[in-house]
């Protein structure tokens, strides 16, 4: 009997030992993250919030990806060509490409990727119903229906009416994801949160504002060396709101990443030169580089706009005295902990090939300035300037406390007006206020993108010239430029362009932001780019057991 019961006992130890392995095995090999902000749709064709992108890029493909150094390489397209004229781009196709599995599939086994796939995704995209990113298909040339073609399985053709010399770059954007037309029209309006796609992950549950997993896609067809990515077992995924018990989390452990300045108590971990404090050094890593996007104020100018018909802001000398009289170096150092570099070179980021400070001089602090400009519209030392109204959001009021306190010093009164981020942006979007913190966030890696923000023809509601800027010497290096083959030259038309902006003062360049993470130790492969876009597909999680 004791023989017995000892065998037993061995047993049940044997047992509960290898559970616990095989649980700490499971635990090792998912990557875990929390998302603070609202994950609304995984259809590559809503792909337009950072949120929805980073969940897109686990579970579809497109043509072509861009790598951490910004640079195309090829993806689902193996190969492709660009004729001289610039005007048709001719894709070959990877045949080994196959769909995640889904019923909707003969035999329920995912299908492979046919060259008439691109031709049905690219063309829902062209309905603004579906998506937005339909103003970014402008160039393609859609007369009799043939911008998109399929000569056979393996071959895709794209017809563009003019040279777009970004449309390559554009295409890396996730919305160009490919997609099976039969499980989308089956699913309808459902597809958003039941994807069926070819990426290095698919999704195993959903459980909206609460938690999400994704697994591994064992028939993935991209490859590291010998190796079939991706490496890990799942991706899971919390939504929790409330930052500091998001960041506790981390600091236990429980998350693998925590993204962003805004994620971070810098207070707790951060000098004031933006580095790890002493009693974290070795805890985890921090990432930082230079991120393509810059944060501004801006200013909408239309003076056929009843909002801007008693506001003085309608004045270009005080537009550039407000640039003058705040010292951005203090405030990135300061509120930013040097996370950012100050914007005193222009709207163009820092990290793009157009970006040259020696070339374009944006605004500094400049207190002598700021006087002289003000005396030339007509408020010396600010006396008769009526108070102006700065629009933005409970996350960025230090940042507007620090510009309304410095420009006071000038006689510059600013008052604050805190708003809800989706009530702002609907304000700014419909021309409802004339003076508002905004960022704007690289689409592509080209400057073009934040060049179009100034385009006459890009105006809001429609387009993103919030600003409703009109420069006709402006539109016409800008159209220019849009054709321009050689890099060099397109570069100077950018700078040209730039220059203009900061002359005619339609915003307030703040500083250019700075991809932040910090990332546990156990992990490894997770790289950090300009883009800030989150690839998990060659990531490893060590885990110690005990």
């Amino acid at each position: 009997m004791k023989k017995q019961f000892l065998y037993l006992s061995i047993m049940l130890l044997f047992i509960a030992c290898s559970t616990k392995d095989e649980k700490q095995k499971d635990t090792r090999t998912v990557f875990k993250y929390n998302e603070m902000g609202a994950l609304t749709s995984i259809d590559p064709a809503a792909a337009r919030t950072f949120e929805n992108i980073w969940v897109v890029n686990q579970l579809y493909n497109g043509l072509v990806q861009m790598n951490d150094s910004l640079h195309i390489e090829p993806s689902i397209a193996k190969s492709w060509t660009i004729s001289s004229d610039g005007l048709t781009y001719t894709f070959k196709l990877n045949s080994t490409v196959f769909f995640h599995d889904n019923e909707n599939f003969e035999n329920g086994k995912g299908r492979k990727v046919r060259a008439t796939d691109f031709v049905y995704s690219f063309n829902r995209l062209l309905d603004p119903k579906v998506s937005s990113a339909t103003s970014l298909l402008s160039q393609v040339d859609m007369r009799e229906q043939k911008g998109f073609e399929a000569p056979d399985d393996s071959t895709f053709v794209i017809h563009l009416v003019k040279p777009f010399t970004p449309f390559l770059g554009i295409l890396t954007m996730k919305y160009f994801s490919v997609i099976p037309k039969e499980v989308v029209e089956k699913q309808g309006e459902d597809f958003r949160r039941n994807p069926v796609g070819t990426g290095p992950f698919k999704l195993k549950m959903w459980e909206e504002g609460s938690k999400m997993v994704l697994v591994k896609n064992e028939n993935y067809f991209e490859f590291d060396g010998k190796n079939r990515l991706p490496y890990l077992h799942a991706v899971s995924i919390s939504f929790i709101k409330d930052k500091e018990t998001s960041f506790l989390d981390f600091l236990q452990g429980n998350v693998d990443m925590v993204s962003g300045i805004d994620a971070i108590n810098t207070d707790e971990v951060l000098t004031t030169e933006g580095q790890l404090n002493d009693k974290y050094k070795g805890k985890f890593n921090i990432q930082t580089q230079p991120y393509l996007k810059t944060d501004y104020l801006g200013f909408l100018i239309d003076e056929n706009l009843p909002v801007l018909k008693n506001s003085p802001l309608k004045i270009k000398a005080l537009r550039q005295a407000i640039n003058y009289g705040f010292d951005r170096k203090k405030m990135v150092k300061y509120l930013r902990r040097n996370l950012g570099t100050p914007a005193t070179a222009g709207f163009i980021p820092a990290g793009l090939p157009s970006f040259d400070s020696t070339k374009v001089k944006g605004y500094d602090y400049n207190p002598d300035k700021v006087r002289e400009l003000l005396f030339l519209a007509g408020f010396p030392d600010g006396k008769g300037l009526p108070e102006i109204s700065l629009a933005t959001t409970e996350q960025y009021l230090e940042l507007a406390e620090y510009i309304q306190s410095q420009l006071a010093e000038f006689g510059i009164k600013m008052k604050i007006d805190v708003q809800k981020a989706s009530v702002l942006s609907e304000a700014i979007a419909s021309s409802k206020v004339n003076f508002f913190r905004k960022s704007w966030v690289a689409d592509y890696p080209d400057a073009e993108n934040f060049l179009s923000l100034f385009y006459s023809k890009n105006w809001s509601p429609k387009g993103f010239n919030y600003t409703h800027y009109y420069n006709p010497q402006f539109d016409l290096l800008y159209e220019k430029s849009q054709e321009e083959l050689n890099d060099s030259i397109r570069n100077d038309y950018y700078r040209q362009m730039d220059q203009l902006l900061i002359d005619n003062a339609p915003v307030v360049p703040l500083y250019y932001d700075q991809v932040v993470r910090l990332v546990q130790n156990n992990i490894s492969g997770l790289t950090s780019n300009p883009m800030n876009m989150l690839s998990l597909k060659k990531v490893k999680k060590y885990y110690s057991i005990e």
